[in-house]
């Protein structure tokens, strides 16, 4: 995430002691995010990427529509024809001379025909604003792809970040359990010297129990932790991972809140993507409305016709249409005023979702000011409560305090380190916050 400027002590220390296994896959935040946003990460991502597939799929059946339909046919066709069913019977050729009759059944007799047919749409402006639709249609889904890679970037963020803090937090514990054991020892020391007394032991002991409970949940939580991590980046559930970046502290230049909601205007991809969606159902409704205009359509077809192949002739037919609608029975009325109504829906979810962009940026460009002056108490708070207990320690060596006074100032101290660790924590998830808010997430994880 960020070079180091301040790190908490125990966690260097408890690093050195453990070193990560050889097995082991070290992975930054960028590594992660890069790891989520293939084909085989984050399910949102693989999603978006059939849905871009699907649209191209119909911007090019709308373009079809505009383009010349070419056919060809062969038929060879052998058959009987009852003229009666025509409606042709003897009384209408009674005229006939005698001896002539008017035959119930013709043929059989064979037809062979052969032939191209071609048609094309001259002018008709609905199917040219259904094809614009396409195109903007498979913008917004473009665009929806970078809102999910946004979403897939955040959600491996905050998994890596809590991540971390358990990393912190298990190295805490182990501090804390180091410290309890080295009291401890002193008080069974004082008690060996006679300055001490079996009391006091028994509440070290008391605080090194406290300790390893302690310990032991926050191994639980690092584990619970690691397996949310991989389940955001799409690994296996069985690889072990050493996170190589750092629970830290850095001063970040966020600039000013009206050039971080200018930003979020611009860059927001979900915003971006919405917009996109309200210009796709005014083009709808667009398209509905112009299916009242008269379309223009041309065809033709060129072939040969015949008793057989040898004897046929060519013969051609050509046309040109005008359509002018003139009354459905009120269905184009209907869903000219139903996409009217998606068209209003489209412009209040935009609405929308202008206002909550501007919410998320304002909460994240608070958070971000609160947690570092968070940070800033907490690290003040860790640097007195280790002078407390190094004072604390001093006098009970020199028998000049009890036991108690050291407790209390171990005490104080395991809750400024867990202040720290929470304080830094709140300040990196506020950093995280106003990069999603801003549209800017992917270029945090690269920094």
């Amino acid at each position: 995430m960020r070079i180091l400027t301040f790190l908490i002590p125990v966690l260097a220390i408890a690093q050195s002691a453990d070193p990560p296994a050889e097995s082991a896959l070290p992975l930054t935040l960028k590594r992660a995010v890069e790891i989520a946003l293939t084909a085989e990460g984050s399910p949102k991502v693989a999603l978006a990427q059939e849905s871009i597939r699907e649209a191209r799929a119909r911007k090019t059946e709308a373009r079809g529509a505009l383009l010349p339909d070419l056919e060809s046919s062969v038929n060879e066709e052998r058959e009987t024809v009852n003229l009666r069913s025509f409606g042709f019977s003897p009384s209408i050729f009674s005229f006939l001379p005698p001896g002539v009759t008017f035959p119930a059944i013709v043929g059989p007799f064979s037809v062979f025909d052969a032939r191209a047919t071609a048609s094309q749409t001259v002018f008709d402006f609905s199917t040219l604003k259904r094809y614009q639709q396409s195109k903007v249609n498979l913008s917004a889904v473009t665009t929806d792809f970078d809102a999910a890679k946004n979403q897939a970037s955040d959600q491996v963020a905050r998994a890596y970040l809590n991540a971390l803090r358990s990393d912190a937090a298990l190295a805490t514990a182990h501090a804390n359990v180091d410290l309890s054991k080295a009291l401890r020892d002193l008080a069974v020391q004082q008690k060996n010297a006679g300055t001490g007394t079996g009391l006091d032991v028994t509440r070290a002991e008391v605080q090194l129990a406290n300790d390893n409970q302690r310990l032991v949940a926050a191994e639980n939580d690092r584990r619970r932790a690691g397996l949310q991590l991989l389940r955001a980046i799409g690994l296996k559930m069985d690889v072990e991972v050493v996170l190589t970046d750092k629970l830290d502290y850095k001063a970040a230049d966020i600039g000013t809140l009206e050039s971080s909601l200018e930003d979020a205007r611009k860059t927001r991809a979900e915003l971006i993507a919405q917009r996109q969606r309200e210009h796709a159902a005014n083009l709808n409704y667009s398209s509905i409305r112009a299916e009242r205009f008269p379309s223009v359509g041309a065809s033709a077809n060129y072939g040969s016709i015949g008793s057989v192949l040898t004897n046929a002739a060519p013969t051609y037919l050509y046309s040109v249409s005008v359509r002018v609608p003139i009354w459905d029975g009120g269905r184009r009325d209907a869903r000219r005023e139903e996409s009217l109504s998606e068209y209003r829906q489209e412009e209040i979810r935009t609405h929308d979702l202008e206002q909550q962009v501007e919410l998320d940026v304002r909460l994240a460009f608070d958070s971000i000011h609160s947690a570092a002056v968070e940070v800033e108490t907490a690290q003040g708070g860790v640097a007195l409560s280790e002078q407390e207990l190094a004072q604390a320690r001093r006098r009970y060596q020199a028998g000049v305090a009890y036991s108690l006074e050291v407790t209390d100032a171990q005490t104080r101290l395991d809750r400024a380190r867990d202040n720290l660790i929470n304080a830094l924590y709140d300040y990196n998830v506020a950093r995280i916050d106003l990069a999603t808010a801003t549209g800017r997430i992917r270029e945090y994880v690269n920094q």
